[in-house]
């Protein structure tokens, strides 16, 4: 066994197809990650993705009967077994903090999102787990539009679930960067806009530094600018929960992981005082 860091999010840690255990900096303490996308595939490439042999697609068809046997096995093992002594984790971190519905891929992209969504909380629902814990989707945004989708986030939104919604860029040409998707600005405004009427949302930025592009980084006045207004359109019209601001963390497996990396806190500091003045929380990790 190997001890869980924040630096490390091995999705074959406890040698399952669909849970994996992290420590999450965000959360502070055990995450419980969910991945849908076991074929590493997505519909974005971010530049900054930790995911190995990425591919373009969707997730393929999820066994539900063997995404609740392995949920409710882990569960037991973290509550009842020594999952916390076999890891080593800090006192401090044995705690269940989330269930993240995360991985390989964008999430949302299953066929069966709300049946896949009515398991997972079926299951951490019969665990009874102790503590406070948050269910967590952390999700590109680019398929709410989707009635699936949609019906898993009102499911989602009655156990006080969260939504933690990409957005690395305001701009057409800053997400064709970073994300290398050509989804619209409208479409992306429609679809944080669902997001947060639909359920309680984060929106979540990773702010990096990508050489030969810096007047495409957030910290540029354009690309601010752009982020701050669609920010300050949604929460005059929704609720938005806040904001997490964070930056490379851990080491891209792209093609351009040699162009970017972190940028240092003081700066996300500098973005966050712009967001604050708009009325809103703003988290921030490094």
């Amino acid at each position: 066994m190997s001890q869980l860091t924040v630096k490390d999010h091995n999705r074959d840690a406890i040698g399952f197809k669909y849970i994996y255990p992290v420590i999450s900096r965000r959360s502070g303490g055990l995450s419980i990650g969910i991945n849908f996308n076991t074929n590493n595939a997505c519909n974005w490439a971010c530049v900054y993705c930790q995911v190995p042999d990425l591919s373009i697609g969707a997730a393929p068809e999820v066994d539900l009967e063997l995404l609740a046997k392995e949920l409710s096995e882990f569960l037991n093992d973290v509550l009842q077994g020594d999952f916390y002594d076999r890891f080593e984790m800090e006192q401090d971190q044995r705690v269940i903090k989330d269930i993240a519905i995360s991985g390989n891929g964008e999430p949302t992209s299953v066929k069966d999102f709300h049946a896949a969504i009515k398991v997972i909380i079926e299951c951490v629902e019969a665990a009874k787990i102790p503590s406070d814990f948050q269910y967590v989707l952390i999700t590109n945004g680019s398929l709410m539009h989707k009635t699936e989708v949609q019906k898993g986030l009102q499911l989602f939104n009655q156990y006080k679930g969260q939504v933690w919604f990409k957005v690395d860029s305001a701009t057409e040409s800053g997400r064709k960067l970073i994300n290398q998707t050509a989804i619209s600005t409208r479409q992306q405004r429609d679809n944080l806009m669902l997001s947060a009427n639909l359920c309680a949302t984060w929106v979540q930025t990773c702010v990096l530094n990508y050489s030969g592009h810096e007047n495409d980084s957030l910290l540029s006045s354009v690309e601010q600018t752009a982020y701050l207004d669609l920010l300050e359109d949604i929460s005059e019209r929704a609720k938005l929960e806040g904001v997490m601001l964070y930056s490379v963390a851990r080491p891209s497996l792209q093609a351009q992981a040699s162009e970017i990396s972190s940028v240092k806190e003081e700066q996300l500091e500098e973005v966050a005082e712009k967001i604050r003045l708009l009325g809103l929380q703003v988290k921030v990790s490094v």
